[in-house]
């Protein structure tokens, strides 16, 4: 790398940090030196929960019999990955493919660490545009997205039938403000959702947010300072608990599943927790403030291929990329992951085999990547001073419209 991309990746590492959640870095296999023998091909990627005789290994290797070359495999923890790719792309020492968290592509894409799917061939023709969006920026595409996963409202049915709501009548805020009014006049707990001083919070406002037509670029408009009153309004009332000021999202869920709450907003990714929690659950998408479904933000990795020194080696890099994303191994991989698919003819199958997932699939499609529409590494910044309006306005500091001017002058 020349000395003016180092300065640009000594500066991409500090935008990182706001996106990234500090926990213990786990490898699967000793050196975490990208450079290898010959016949052998790198990849990094976030999963370290999946170990060498997991049916996500098994997946690499055997993409790399496809192709005719061994991998290498190592697994970081995200924010760790995030780091590791920066410092290894300054040592022209990049692995030949990267499994990244979405929302830092365009971080990695700036600072040149990743090629084009120009450069690199990799197909995304079939990847649903709102989705491939998040890897996007100055109109090129920097990888292929290997699932989604996202934000929808679950409820407890036996909450809701006791305080005489109809789930299907809730199509906008108003209507869902009403039924939130019902369940506390019933004796019950409305919402709960995580408003915490991190990502997390910003990440769980975002829908609301662009639910109410708001944009990212104007986070003082008439449209998002009536997204965050509607938050302040159900605390002040009584419908949300004020411990969602420091909730994050694992602890908003361990609130639903004690049963007492109508509503939860929270991820795919507590699917599984929700088949534990003891009583009959459904989930809604997030109605927008007038109707219809609002934007939530997408989460999930993208498989890119980082530049590499020796640029023969693209032609292999892109058909492992292939294979862990073809329409077989998605269905796979994204069951394994809890992520709903990325093209619609592998979440057809999915929701074939699992007619709970209809919901998600409606929300995935309506999704959002939080650095679309060029924001790229701009998002960081405003993320957290949206964080921070959201945390001043519930808390009572300021008023939604205060807190809300005060994070536009900041990100000015």
């Amino acid at each position: 790398m020349n000395a003016t991309t180092g300065r640009r990746l000594t500066a991409a590492a500090l935008t990182v940090v706001a996106l990234a959640t500090a926990t213990t870095a786990c490898s699967s296999g000793g050196s975490t030196s990208a450079k290898s023998d010959d016949g052998t091909y790198t990849v990094w990627d976030p999963y370290p929960q999946f170990a060498k005789d997991s049916a996500w290994v098994k997946l690499l290797d055997g993409c790399g019999s496809k192709a005719g070359v061994k991998i290498k495999r190592t697994a970081f923890d995200t924010s760790d990955l995030t780091n590791k790719a920066l410092l290894a792309a300054q040592q022209d020492n990049s692995p030949d493919v990267l499994i990244v968290d979405n929302p830092v592509v365009s971080t990695l894409a700036e600072a040149g660490v990743l090629t084009t799917t120009d450069d690199n061939k990799v197909d995304t023709s079939k990847v649903d545009p709102n989705l491939l969006a998040a890897g996007q920026s100055d109109g090129k595409t920097y990888g292929t997205p290997i699932g989604a996963n996202t934000l929808a409202l679950y409820y407890n049915k036996d909450v809701l039938k006791a305080a005489g709501v109809d789930i299907a009548a809730i199509k906008d805020w108003p209507s869902l403000t009403a039924a939130l009014d019902k369940v506390k006049k019933a004796g019950k707990k409305g919402i709960t959702f995580s408003a915490i001083g991190t990502e997390e919070g910003s990440f769980q406002f975002l829908p609301w947010f662009w639910g109410s037509g708001a944009k990212l670029t104007r986070l003082d408009s008439q449209q998002g300072v009536s997204a965050l009153s509607l938050w302040t309004g159900w605390l002040k009332k009584g419908y949300a608990p004020n411990s969602v000021i420091s909730n994050t999202q694992t602890t908003s869920w361990q609130e639903f599943a004690s049963g007492d709450y109508a509503f939860a907003e929270n991820g795919t990714w507590q699917l599984a927790n929700a088949e534990k929690a003891g009583f009959d659950y459904g989930v809604l998408p997030i109605p927008g403030a007038s109707g219809g479904n609002a934007a939530a933000p997408t989460g999930g990795e993208f498989v890119t291929v980082p530049v590499q020194g020796d640029t023969g080696r693209y032609a292999t890099a892109q058909k492992l990329v292939s294979c862990l994303t073809s329409a077989d191994n998605l269905y796979n991989t994204d069951t394994t992951l809890s992520y709903v698919a990325p093209t619609s003819v592998v979440r057809d199958k999915q929701m074939a085999a699992d007619a709970k997932l209809k919901p998600w699939a409606e929300a995935v499609t309506s999704a959002r990547g939080r650095t679309s529409g060029d924001l790229g590494t701009k998002y960081p910044k405003i993320s957290e001073q949206l964080w921070k309006a959201v945390q001043s306005a519930l808390s009572g500091a300021k008023s939604p419209q205060d807190a809300l001017a005060t994070a536009q002058n900041a990100v000015k």
